[in-house]
């Protein structure tokens, strides 16, 4: 694993799952059913979780979606699936964690929008009103700041204050300055109510790759909260699996972050778990946790005119991901293993030779064979049409073999 340097920060405990300090950096999600609508819900949670989130967020906004948060819960202890399920409160938390104590009591987490929740009112008691429930329930709080919801009286009174300065700053450096505040603020009004310093996480969102930069680096430099990173309303395709990457490794790299979402917009009817793969692919291409043993594969070009090696490369990436279940029982430490399946002779052996194990495929005009490498060493050279078959029964002894061992060492 890559050795980056963590910032400092304290433990927040979340039923059972360690967040901050040296715990590993935790992959969130969040369900789009509708809460109240229980099977749903629960089918979508335990997609996630089997996927490999670890917490999954749930929006609790009426009456029906709170009184269906225990029964959530408990389906999915009967189904042993002991996954933290957060409530997501905006405008009337207040009301309903005090009308629903059930639903209290059963989540994990509250995840509290500043923003949104003393609209309109010169006081802070609805806010008080949801921290004083975490007290009374021992849940720890993310207190979520979101540049599309930011309190808009703090934003007013600092860009009236910028306005005054002898050097005014640009608004959108104001903007940013506000929701740090605002973060920070929400967080000490909090423990002055009574909320312990270590049942706090922080989160300050926005949209854009280089502003989410500068405000996680602010925050990160002002307060010892563990900081929840998401790149929010990151979009569609591409663009959102781009923009989240390219955000979020910046800030990991600098050890800045204890959990992650990738927000991701999902196309009509689209699979949910992208936004989990997507999170943890970006910790396990910066070397920083292993979920997953991964293919390295060629993109291909005029000396791989056949789609075979491509279709190889895809058939092993989700046979790996389907034996994951059981192989990370059974085999600690497979998820760090790698496989290259490579199209030609121009990278494949060397390739190959750097993978756990790995084959090169015959490009145009090669040699229809298949040399095979494990652990460096030319083993076997496969041919035929059973190639994809046989590297598979030799991938299945490799891990037989190996993290065997490593399970009984560990024993």
């Amino acid at each position: 694993m890559a050795q980056i340097k963590r910032r400092k920060c304290v433990v927040v405990d979340m039923s059972g799952l360690k967040i901050g300090g040296s715990h590993p950096i935790a992959v969130q999600s969040m369900t789009n059913t509708d809460t109240a609508d229980t099977t749903a819900t629960v089918n979508q949670v335990m997609a996630l979780a089997q996927a490999g989130s670890e917490a999954v967020r749930v929006t609790v906004n009426t009456d029906a979606a709170a009184a269906a948060v225990p029964k959530i819960v408990e389906t999915l202890n009967v189904f042993g699936l002991r996954v933290p399920i957060i409530g997501d409160f905006h405008y009337n938390g207040h009301l309903l964690l005090k009308k629903y104590p059930e639903c209290a009591k059963s989540l994990a987490k509250y995840r509290i929008n500043p923003g949104n929740v003393n609209i309109g009112r010169k006081t802070d008691d609805n806010y008080r009103t949801m921290i004083e429930c975490a007290i009374e329930y021992g849940k720890p709080v993310r207190i979520g700041v979101n540049w599309g919801s930011l309190d808009g009286q703090m934003l007013a009174r600092m860009m009236d204050e910028n306005a005054k300065a002898a050097e005014p700053l640009e608004a959108a450096d104001v903007m940013k300055r506000a929701i740090v505040a605002s973060a920070l603020e929400s967080a000490r009004m909090a423990e002055s109510y009574g909320l312990g310093h270590d049942r706090i996480i922080l989160s300050a969102k926005v949209s854009a790759v280089q502003d989410l930069i500068d405000v996680y680096r602010m925050l990160a430099a002002e307060c010892d909260y563990p900081l929840h990173l998401g790149l929010t309303e990151a979009g569609l395709g591409a663009k959102g699996i781009v923009a989240t990457t390219a955000a979020l490794s910046v800030l990991l790299q600098e050890g800045i972050g204890d959990t992650i979402r990738a927000s991701l917009t999902p196309l009509p009817n689209g699979d949910r778990t992208e936004e989990v793969l997507v999170s943890q692919q970006i910790l396990q291409s910066m070397g920083i946790r292993s979920f997953t043993p991964q293919v390295t594969a060629c993109p291909g070009c005029g000396r791989t005119t056949s789609t075979f090696f491509q279709e190889m490369a895809d058939q092993i990436q989700s046979y790996l991901r389907e034996q994951m279940p059981v192989w990370k029982e059974k085999h600690p430490g497979v998820e760090e293993m790698k496989v290259a399946v490579m199209g030609c002779i121009v990278n494949g052996p060397g390739e190959s030779k750097h993978a756990n194990i790995g084959i090169s495929l015959p490009g145009t005009a090669e040699e229809p064979k298949a040399p095979v490498f494990v652990d460096g060493k030319l083993v076997t050279t496969l041919k035929g049409d059973r190639i994809v078959g046989e590297f598979i029964d030799m991938m299945n002894a490799y891990v037989e073999r190996t993290y065997a061992a490593a399970e009984s060492a560990a024993s």
